[in-house]
């Protein structure tokens, strides 16, 4: 302990960080880490705001480092230490975050009625009322209404693909769409 102390006290950033890459021994790295650990953490809980989460990380902080300053040429250690936690907690949140749980409830359970079905069966019949009111539009106004409505064209790409005149096209979505609430109202 007083040998970790007087090292401690007495080496450089840059010494301990050579000696490390040099010798591989975890005590010289240790010793440096331990000097920003509470830089670590606070950086930690600035992102988390859960200390055993915080200090979860610091962990996983040092154990990276291990295997990163081996082959990382370091010239600040304390703005690259800051940088490596920085986005250590970043790519933690990133990885929570994609993790989606959701708490079972029982009442979510899909139940012996059927009855949920009859919505789908009506919706159903509806596009099919609809399918046939489209049907049902002359050439004209059935094309431009399944630009519109189906292919989701706005009026200025229906010019485009119809070459016909920007006032017209609008005239056939609105006289289409009259003509088709008509059509829905007259089948039920």
């Amino acid at each position: 302990m007083a040998l970790l102390k007087h090292i401690e006290n007495n080496t450089s950033d840059d010494d301990l960080l050579k000696e490390y890459q040099r010798s591989h021994n975890q005590q010289t790295l240790a010793v440096l880490y331990l000097r920003y650990s509470d830089l670590v953490f606070g950086t930690c809980m600035k992102y988390f705001k859960n200390p055993e989460t915080a200090q979860d990380a610091v962990m996983n902080i040092y154990q990276e480092l291990v295997v990163k300053l081996q082959t990382h040429t370091v010239e600040n250690f304390k703005s690259w230490l800051f940088v490596v936690t920085k986005n250590h907690c970043l790519m933690q949140l990133r990885k929570d975050k994609k993790t989606i749980t959701v708490e079972f409830q029982p009442t979510f359970m899909q139940s012996e009625d059927f009855s949920h079905l009859d919505n789908i069966l009506e919706k159903e019949k509806e596009l099919e009322k609809l399918t046939n009111c489209i049907d049902g539009l002359n050439n004209e106004q059935k094309k431009i209404i399944k630009l519109f409505y189906l292919e989701e064209k706005c009026y200025n790409e229906i010019v485009d693909i119809t070459g016909e005149d920007w006032n017209k096209v609008r005239s056939l979505v609105q006289n289409g769409r009259r003509n088709l609430k008509i059509c829905m109202e007259k089948n039920g």
